[in-house]
């Protein structure tokens, strides 16, 4: 069996603003189960609570060397090497566990980078590695081919990449899923995928394009399209899927234990169902919520463009009640400043002031 399966945990199930400890707890148990077992988080996610959940669902009920577990080294947690270590020893702390298997340089940018350097980031992290603190260092990567290739030209020791990788953002220019692959193929690092289902996009697609894949087997999810997609690549090592309820991990359980890789039909039907979402004009964000942490305004930025393409692209009725919903206790569209402190936190490098301004424009 292809051992493919990441369990990313950014977007775990919640119950009044906490992890869904009970529910999470079922999850990780059918994934071990299964035989899969590598967890996916980073220091910020869910503010925090992603790593404590982990410590308390994950590591305080298996022995550690029954799973691996990734953590990340973010940008907005350090402004010197020397905040590295003692950030580096609180994640220990959150997550409970004695190393990492893997520490990313959490998205990696033209941008991020620099600090990264000026900081002596990687450096730190070949020295937490010499501790066994580390057991491998790598990257999570968010910008185009050719800085990625500088990146890894500049750092030999990086032991793989974290890439955003679905045929839908196959050939995005602000993505460049497909160069981007290619790049990691050409310096020989060993390729995880994060966003195969593009935050839940590609699960639910609109009707021509839902069509499209029925027709090929109406048994089979649009989610397990899209995680076959990118598990079907030379050198892919894991395809991470940020599973937020048990039904999603049956689902994907279900099409990842007895993988079966991409024919010439399936390769056909993806890529016009591409066609058909380029066409539409979507907001293309992954709903990472990196934008909303620092937003002045408390604009629930994500859940406003899901709703804005709820309405664009299906058609969905609902979609003025939910953004109802969203700005009840956050800002409106139309409250946003223009401070740019989402758009310079931005992994896909949105122009997200403008697409508010179509957000207020299309609900307001």
């Amino acid at each position: 069996m292809e051992n493919k399966f990441g369990f990313g945990c950014m977007r775990l199930p919640m119950k009044n603003d906490e992890v869904d400890y009970d529910e999470f707890n079922q999850m990780i148990d059918l994934y071990m189960q299964e035989g899969f077992n590598y967890f996916d988080t980073a220091h910020g996610y869910l503010g925090g609570k992603s790593e404590t959940a982990l410590r308390d669902c994950l590591v305080s009920r298996y022995p550690r060397e029954s799973y691996v577990l990734t953590n990340k080294l973010t940008k907005s947690f350090f402004n010197s090497k020397e905040d590295i270590l003692p950030l580096f020893n609180e994640q220990l702390q959150k997550t409970g566990v004695s190393y990492f298997d893997y520490y990313l340089m959490h998205a990696q940018d033209r941008e991020n980078y620099k600090h990264f350097q000026k900081c002596q980031a990687y450096q730190a992290a070949q020295e937490l590695k010499a501790t066994g603190k580390v057991k491998h260092i790598g990257i999570s990567f968010h910008d185009t081919a050719n800085i990625l290739e500088m990146i890894l030209s500049e750092h030999p020791e990086i032991e793989i990449v974290q890439i955003q990788f679905n045929y839908a953002d196959f050939n995005n220019p602000s993505v460049e899923s497909k160069k981007v692959y290619e790049v990691c193929r050409k310096f020989n690092k060993p390729i995880l995928v994060m966003e195969p289902i593009k935050g839940g996009g590609l699960a639910n697609l609109p009707e021509a394009a839902n069509r499209i894949l029925t027709d090929l087997n109406k048994n089979a999810s649009n989610a397990s399209y899209a995680l076959r997609f990118a598990a079907s690549f030379e050198g892919v090592y894991k395809v991470l899927s940020g599973v937020s309820n048990l039904e999603q991990m049956k689902d994907n359980l279900k099409v990842m234990k007895n993988f079966i890789p991409f024919n010439d039909e399936e390769y056909e039907a993806v890529a016009k169902v591409r066609k058909i979402l380029d066409s539409l004009g979507g907001i293309p964000c992954t709903a990472c919520r990196y934008c909303t942490d620092g937003c002045p305004m408390k604009i629930s930025i994500p859940d406003l463009f899901g709703c804005y393409n709820d309405k664009k692209i299906f058609n969905d009725w609902n979609s003025d009640y939910y953004y109802g919903v969203h700005t009840k206790t956050n800002g409106k569209a139309s409250t946003c400043i223009g401070c740019q402190q989402c758009e310079h936190i931005c992994p896909q490098h949105l122009p997200i002031i403008k697409y508010l301004k179509e957000v207020a424009e299309t609900f307001e």
